[in-house]
Parts: C-alpha cells; structure tokens; sequence
C-alpha cells in the first residue's frame, strides 16, 4: 500500500557487515569481500563529502532550507539503532515551481547528480558481492543504492518495484490497481469511482449501497465483521472499517521492516543472488496472513477464552492452530503488543518451523527479538527500532545495574517455554531478554548480528543445542556474559549515568 511509503534499513556502516560475517567465511573469501566493503567505504566517504560540500554551496547561495534539505540525505548513526528510510512513491525529484530562482533549480540537478552517481555505483558493487558469492552483503549494498537514487530501476526490480502511471508500486499493487481499485488512506482499497460515496457516509454491502451505521451494525459480530485486504494480512474486525485499515498500514510497516533486517532466515545466499538475477521470489511474500481485530477487551476475552484461560493477562497473542493473530482496540491495547504478537506471527509463518520449539532449549530468544521489534516507531522520517533510550532497554538496565539480577547464559539458555514463562521473576527474565537481544543486535557496530538470525533460524528448527549461541558468536557464555555487562554500562545515555552517580 502507498500511504506508509516503502522502507529499507540501513546500518552503521558496510564495516559492521563483514565483521558480522567473518566468522563464517574462508580466508580467501573474506579477503575478497573485505575488497567490495572498503570500495563501498569509499564511495561512501566522497559521497557524503560531495553532499556537505553542496550543503555549504546552498548556505553561501542564502538557501538554508535547501541545505538542510542536502544534510538529510544521509541517513543519522546512532549506533544503537536500527534506521529505515521512507521511499518515495512518486517517480523522480519532486517538481520545483515554474518560478523557482536558478540557484534552487541549479541545486537540485547537483544533487540529484549526486545521489544517481552513488546509486549507480553501489548497486555496481552490489551485483559484483552477490555473484562472488556475498549475497548479504550484495543485499546490503543494494538497500544503499536505493537509499542514494530511490529511482534506480534495477535496484527497485530486486525490490519488486515496478513503474505505474509515473508511480513506484509492488507488484501487488500494480495488480489492484489494472483490476480497477485504489487505496483510501482511511477504507484500504476501494473501487475507483467510489471513493467519493464512502467520504460521503455510505458503504457498499451485500450488493447495495447502505449508511455507515446501518453498515456497522451489519458488522458488529465478529464472525460478521469488515474484512480488510492488505498486502500480506487479511484482517477480520467488528471496531471499524477504518481502524482495520489503520491496523493494516502498521502490520505492513513491521512487514517491510522485518523483512529486510532478517533476510537470511528466511533465504538462502543462492536464494539472494537469484533475486540479482530476477529468478526468484520469496514464498513469503504470497502468503497472507490471518489477524482477528476485537471491538474491545471484553469480547477478545470472551472469544479466546475457552482456548486460552489464562487470555485476561495477555493484551494482544499469536497461535498457530490454525494460525491467526488476535488484537482487541480501545483501553488496555497498545503498538507494542500489536508489534511484539505480530514478530511471533512473521518468524512462525515465513519459514517451516518445528512444533518442538516450546519444549526446546534457548527459547529466550523467541521471546527477546519480539521484545526488540516493540520499538518500531517513527522518527523524523524514518521506522527506527532500538535505541537506548527505549523504555524495554531502560528496563534492562535497571535489573542488571539497579537491581543487580542476571541469569547467566549457561542457565538462561537451558530454559524452555514453561520454564521461561512459569518463573515467579518472569518479568525480570524478560528485562534481561530485551538486554540480551539488543546486544547481540547493536555491539561493536552489531558483529554479532548475523550470528543472532543463525540463531534464530536454529531455535525455530528446534536444532538449537546449549552450545548453539556460543558457537554461532565463537565466544564461550562466560564470555558473552562479560561482554554484556560491559554493553548495557557503557551503552547508558549519558543523563542516566550522571543520575546514578549522585
């Protein structure tokens, strides 16, 4: 759908990639991807020199605005989060007014110059890592290109891109639009041509058209209720057409987002490389997922109830007999639950899982990356997820600086389900989970990030043994405990810290 635009995320730098990836790769091969980070490094560096020296070509010319306009380009580097630009729908640079001065008309061509070269060049790179056989990293650097030129067409297509009507659309969209609908930012797709009688009140039901109260009350059961068509969900509610629609665009969100972070659990390096080459197209990507929208809190309990006795402390929740996620609107619902239920549901769906995951060891983690994609939020103009700043982390800290309690590894990862979620400390385990993750995520520039998604494609395989994790970081748990302590300490904003000293 356009309204939320498409997303790609970028990292820290093309460095953190291959130091993620060393361990896994021969000398020789690591010598040779080693070459395509330092060409990417560097193209990296003259492009961001070439942006400030436009930004202060605008700033001597009297356009401030423009100059920061210029700086924007380039994406922020905290290192502890996770940043995923907004595409544009719309082909092209936007259009100056006919009356636009020179030196506004003269800035733009310079930079659009600029930004089409560093496309242009990356997804050279890219292309060569992907078919020397470094396709993460030829994925990497495809997402940059895209970033620099959003209308790059060959990097676009391995996105599944293509151009409609002077507009960038999936492939998904393009077909809902030849079929003859378009996408309402309030009603989600709708024939063309009834736009206008949905903003006037009426709903088309039944094969008539009726108000929109009589049409809520034909929906007010739940086995009755509106369903909405996105790209990857199919959401049944009884709340409202529109808030089904709203709980859509932030499904597909955490869908693009999720995508594209955990790429390797879900493909292989030949897989990528033939996504170069446009011969594959991920399974995921045709399956729909199922979502039941409750009116409130009362009717999610008293729907689920039977299956789950225990519904009344739970605020959102996945299953996978048959598989659906359940979310109720109104008091007691919030994003973070809607984003931690749909992680589960995306990780189980995307990929066979093993039924023997809750009877396993490591499940800890199943639960820690959901806790991590709680923090999908937006912030001036991107989806970011992490940050120390986030109430999950500052959680995390606390237990460990504050409170002094830490499970280690070594027994952490023994824990199953039960054991996990029947401990009398279970919301300290999970503190302690959202830490785990965010340092397996974001140390070091996240060398152990790729290590972290083997993992998780291990623990839902149900191969996962007490030795996975350390074996997968090449640090024994002792270690990694360490390394963690050191992690959350160091990682501390800086207002925090000084608090704690006084």
């Amino acid at each position: 759908m356009q309204t939320t635009g498409h997303i790609l995320p970028r990292r820290k730098s093309f460095a953190t990639v291959l130091l993620a990836a060393a361990a896994s790769l021969a000398f020789a091969s690591l010598a040779a991807a080693a070459e395509t980070v330092q060409a990417a490094a560097d193209l990296q560096a003259k492009y961001a020199a070439g942006i400030e020296s436009l930004a202060k070509w605008c700033e001597s010319n009297g356009l401030a605005k423009e100059a920061k306009d210029t700086r924007r380009v380039l994406s922020p580097t905290d290192p502890y989060k996770i940043y995923v630009a907004v595409l544009p729908s719309a082909v092209g640079p936007a259009k100056l007014p006919a009356d636009a001065p020179a030196k506004v008309v003269e800035w733009q061509r310079r930079l659009w110059r600029l930004r089409r070269e560093q496309g242009a060049a990356l997804f050279d790179l890219a292309r060569k890592a992907a078919h020397d056989g470094h396709a993460a990293l030829g994925f990497e650097m495809a997402h940059a290109a895209l970033e620099a030129d959003p209308d790059y067409e060959a990097a676009r297509r391995l996105f599944g891109f293509q151009k409609v009507q002077d507009q960038w659309r999936t492939a998904y969209e393009a077909k809902r639009l030849r079929s003859g609908y378009v996408w309402s930012d309030r009603f989600g797709w709708l024939p063309k041509g009834s736009m206008s009688r949905y903003e006037h009140g009426e709903r088309y039901c039944d094969g008539r058209w009726i108000s929109a109260a009589d049409d809520a009350r034909r929906h007010a059961d739940i086995r009755k209720g509106w369903n909405i068509e996105t790209e990857h969900y199919t959401i049944r509610t009884n709340r409202s057409l529109e808030a089904g629609v709203a709980l859509g665009v932030k499904l597909e969100r955490l869908h693009r987002v999720w995508r594209q972070l955990f790429l390797r659990y879900y493909a292989s390096d030949a897989e990528i490389a033939a996504m170069f080459d446009g011969r594959w197209k991920a399974a995921a990507n045709s399956v729909r997922r199922h979502i039941v929208y409750f009116r409130n809190r009362q009717e999610y309990d008293n729907a689920l109830r039977s299956r789950v006795p225990n519904i009344a402390i739970t605020s959102g929740m996945y299953r996978d007999d048959p598989p659906c996620a359940y979310f109720f609107a109104g008091e007691g619902s919030d994003d973070r639950s809607t984003y931690h239920e749909a992680t589960h549901q995306l990780f189980y769906e995307s990929r066979p899982v093993s039924p023997e995951i809750v009877r396993r060891e490591n499940f800890w983690i199943v639960e820690g990356i959901a806790l991590l994609m709680e923090s999908l939020r937006v912030e001036d103009g991107y989806c970011v997820l992490g940050g120390m700043d986030d109430d999950r982390m500052y959680a995390a800290r606390h237990r460990l600086l504050v409170d002094h309690f830490y499970v280690p590894l070594d027994t952490l990862v023994g824990y199953d389900m039960a054991r996990l979620q029947q401990d009398p400390q279970i919301s300290k385990l999970y503190s302690q989970s959202t830490g785990l993750t965010y340092f397996l995520m974001f140390d070091d520039g996240g060398r152990y990030r790729d290590a972290l998604v083997q993992y998780l494609c291990d623990v839902y395989a149900a191969r996962a043994d007490h030795e996975t994790l350390a074996r997968l970081t090449g640090q024994r748990l002792t270690e990694l405990d360490k390394q963690y302590r050191i992690f959350v300490e160091k990682s501390r904003p800086a207002d925090e810290a000084a608090q704690s000293e006084k």
